[in-house]
């Protein structure tokens, strides 16, 4: 059984600490003299200094390791989930004295988010929806935050009820959080309550990729998806997992492959819904032996989204310019992030087919209430610029493929990468799996994961 460590492991170690340890090193050479900075002059003699040097630096370098190796707090502490008021009385304010742009009659969202529907968000935020019911409904999970690499990292961790459940890592993408999972954590930790088995049982873990949500914000460069791969295995074996599964869609994904490929020795299987591989280099007919079907649907999905991608562009090259508005204006949060549900989905023209108001608006909350907009989408940027270059993952594989997918893959270039063990054709859904069809997605885990338990 996993157990946590509530108790604080902080070694204090600081440049104070080196600065006493420098002055006992001058009162073992000079141990007659008071020292202080106005004889420092005096101290320093010719044949002392050299000694003094070297003690010095190796015990520069001894802090240097000790800092490195065990000075970073490993605790695991809970976490509640609190929008001070103060933030929820700001967000109105700047929401009643939104200035809403023109736009072409008819056109709808031909040139982006239509106006008619953002309007009728923005109201219902205003006057209907209720940030408190959220925050309680996502509280009643287990919350809470570890620092790794020297950055809070927030996680839900609930666990079954059956001691022996497999744990499952299931990490979000971009503009996603860990609210896309609401409707799938029940079914997997208590699969009998929800027409499954026992046997079907998951502990669940649902990490706030770095920059997002509720964790840190990364203040130096490098947080691409390898590195965001690399914070989600030493969380995993922080919780004391040696054997899990890995679930992934968007920029998940790319964490769950990372996972399948550099932690193989602890990753059972992996469960993608959205696999992106490119065409294989080699000579010949690369759509030799392609079912006609899949080449048209993939093409097909290329021209619908062939005008969807200057978001990825702006997000990969100037991601902080683009955070100043996005960052202070609620409604155009909102409009950045509502045009990618809308497209993504499979909504037959009507978004809330897809989605409820309110699962919209508590997914933009979370951006909103944490300031992390600009944070998350520097995702792009970083993995634009990352040196992994993805290899083969051999552990067990499975693909959902939903229809509306934002890439259609074509299995036989999959294959070239993944060790395809399952591969599911599902009958609708788009890119938001978790959110769209909660049932689907689970049913499949399920079928999954009992092959490589």
């Amino acid at each position: 059984m996993t157990r946590h460590s509530w108790k604080r492991r902080r070694l204090i170690t600081s440049p104070l600490v080196v600065a006493i340890l420098l002055v006992q090193t001058f009162s073992i050479f000079y141990p007659r003299r008071y020292f202080y900075l106005g004889n420092l002059p005096e101290l320093v003699d010719k044949k002392a200094m050299p000694k003094f040097v070297s003690i010095s630096f190796a015990l520069l370098i001894s802090w240097t390791l000790t800092v490195a190796l065990v000075g970073q707090d490993s605790s695991i502490r809970p976490f509640t989930i609190h929008v001070e008021e103060a933030v929820l009385e700001d967000l109105q304010d700047r929401l009643k004295n939104a200035r809403f742009p023109d736009q072409i009659q008819n056109s709808g969202w031909d040139y982006g988010t239509d106006k008619a529907y953002l309007t009728e968000l923005v109201e219902y935020w205003k006057n209907e929806y209720d940030w408190r019911k959220h925050e309680k409904r996502l509280n009643k999970l287990d919350h809470f935050k570890t620092e790794i690499d020297g950055l809070d990292i927030h996680f839900i961790h609930q666990r079954s009820k059956h001691e022996d459940a497999l744990p499952l890592v299931i990490t979000h993408g971009w503009p996603g959080s860990v609210v896309e999972f609401l409707d799938i954590i029940g079914p997997l930790t208590d699969p009998e309550a929800h027409g499954g088995k026992a046997e079907d049982a998951f502990h669940v873990i649902c990490p706030s990729m770095p920059g997002f949500g509720f964790s840190g914000k990364p203040t130096t460069p490098g947080y691409s998806v390898a590195r965001i791969g690399e914070t989600v295995a030493k969380l995993m074996a922080r919780l004391g997992y040696t054997n899990y599964g890995a679930q992934g869609g968007d920029w998940g994904s790319s964490v769950t492959t990372w996972l399948g490929e550099n932690d193989s020795e602890h990753v059972a299987g992996i469960h993608l819904n959205f696999a992106r591989v490119a065409a294989p280099k080699e000579t010949g007919d690369l759509m030799a032996g392609v079912p006609e079907k899949d080449i048209q649907r993939m093409r097909m999905r290329e021209e619908e989204l062939k005008d969807h991608w200057a978001y990825g562009d702006i997000q990969g090259t100037r991601p902080q310019t683009l955070g100043y508005g996005l960052n202070d204006s609620p409604v155009g949060l909102a409009g950045w992030i509502t045009d990618k549900c809308y497209i993504w989905s499979d909504n037959n023209g009507d978004i809330e087919n897809s989605f409820t108001k309110d699962q919209l608006l508590t997914n933009i909350m979370v951006y909103w209430t944490t300031g992390t907009i600009t944070s998350s989408t520097r995702i792009y940027y970083e993995s634009r610029r990352s040196s992994w270059r993805r290899g083969r993952v051999e552990v067990p594989t499975a693909v959902a493929v939903f229809p509306k997918e934002i890439r259609h893959p074509i299995r036989k270039w999959v294959e070239t990468r993944y060790n395809i063990q399952q591969w599911t054709e599902m009958p609708q859904g788009g890119h938001f799996a978790a959110l769209e069809e909660p049932e689907l997605l689970v049913g499949d885990l399920r079928k999954f994961f009992r092959k490589v338990r």
